[in-house]
């Protein structure tokens, strides 16, 4: 019953929405054209959706990109075509208000005002196949300096490269992948971390990447933390057994990486006779996501005065717990939202996307009470298969010691 109704939704805005092509042209091939590609579309995405495997199959995820592609843009015809009827509708009510000799009389569609629809959807429609066939692999590298008063003096200019939500089971094409995996190199930070979502559901995903993730290297190691795809709770495992063994494979491939996942722990990083800690959490999000964080346990053995950069998957752990937390942790860094992989970026100028409506912190740095987060925009991608105006990100923090001036 849900797909008959989603269908017949699908096809009543496709309908309107052809109204806008009838009313500029009146080619039977252009018409034909039309018809086909929308139907293709249909299939293509109740098929990915049916098949079970929208998630995991690169391929099919180009299935679900299409129906975005194709969706979107009809869904700002029909706003223009709407608008146009409630127009027509008042001009035929007040002709037949007016005495019309004629009576009620609803003027034809302005073939003006179609053209106008239709050039602005094409927008749309060439970013989003834009976003898939370049966009998701527009690597952009973000650097910040964040000076802090109580940063050891060893660590000032210390750097920290950030990567987050790989999503190895969307990648699928391994030359990219390779340029992105030798851009993170090129920064020669003092660490890079990993802020969770290696994979999107299964451990075996990250198989064939392994080789060239296990080639990211820095002098204080690679650390990692897990986020909430990484879990396999989107999955239907035959048992709770089958469910751990995977979350088990996924923990020992990241090992097998020469990476150091922190799991509700700290480690201790030294320069001089100087320390700094590095914190990592489990997953913990708000609104029904996963909360096997323990932020109080990865504290044990840190005092106030220490200075810490804590590993959290999720923005919404620092607005709930993080910045308020009183062992002071001075630095946060997480992903997830991907930036919703869509939207307008101009620096100094604009900054937005549909995912800060959920999520108050959602892309770049963010201070309150002198306690930073930085919300890494992604280095995958997942379900869309593609990303437009939100690129892929390799963040590069430099840690300044703040300094009075005279």
């Amino acid at each position: 019953m849900r797909w008959i109704i989603f269908i017949a939704i699908y096809i009543l805005i496709d309908m309107y929405a052809f109204q806008a092509v009838r009313t500029v042209t009146n080619n039977k091939w252009l018409y034909a054209l039309y018809g086909l590609s929308s139907l293709l579309v249909l299939f293509l995405f109740v098929y990915a959706l049916n098949s079970g495997e929208a998630r995991t199959n690169p391929a099919l995820m180009y299935n679900f990109g299409f129906f975005i592609a194709f969706f979107v843009p009809k869904l700002l015809i029909i706003v223009f075509m709407f608008g146009e009827d409630i127009v027509r509708l008042f001009v035929g009510l007040f002709s037949k208000i007016g005495g019309n000799e004629s009576g009620f009389y609803i003027p034809s569609r302005r073939k003006f005002i179609s053209g106008i629809a239709l050039g602005i959807a094409a927008i749309p429609f060439a970013g989003l196949l834009y976003g898939m066939i370049q966009g998701k692999y527009n690597y952009k590298v973000l650097k910040y300096a964040l000076e802090f008063d109580d940063l050891p003096e060893a660590f000032d200019g210390y750097t920290v490269t950030q990567i987050s939500d790989v999503h190895s089971g969307s990648f699928d094409n391994k030359e990219k992948i390779a340029y992105g995996i030798d851009l993170i190199n090129q920064q020669k930070s003092d660490i890079i971390v990993f802020t969770g979502d290696l994979v999107n559901n299964v451990a075996s995903e990250m198989h064939k990447w392994k080789e060239l993730f296990g080639s990211l290297h820095a002098k204080d190691g690679v650390y990692s933390v897990l986020g909430n795809h990484d879990y396999g709770d989107y999955v239907s495992w035959n048992s709770e057994a089958e469910k751990a063994k995977n979350l088990s494979a996924l923990k020992k491939l990241q090992k097998e990486m020469g990476w150091r996942l922190l799991l509700n722990e700290n480690q201790t990083l030294e320069r001089n006779g100087q320390t700094i800690k590095l914190l990592g959490v489990e997953n913990w999000g708000a609104g029904g996501f996963k909360k096997a964080g323990d932020l109080n346990k990865a504290c044990e053995g840190c005092e106030v005065s220490d200075f810490k950069i804590l590993l959290s998957h999720d923005p919404s752990h620092w607005q709930e717990q993080v910045k308020s937390h009183d062992k002071n942790i001075h630095l946060t860094l997480s992903g997830h939202t991907h930036g919703m992989q869509f939207g307008i970026e101009i620096p100094g100028w604009i900054k937005w996307s549909p995912v800060k409506y959920r999520y108050e912190n959602w892309a770049g740095i963010y201070e309150e009470f002198g306690r930073y987060i930085n919300v890494n925009r992604g280095f995958g991608y997942l379900g869309y298969p593609g990303r437009v105006g939100i690129w892929p990100e390799v963040t590069v923090i430099t840690l300044k010691k703040k300094r009075i001036n005279a």
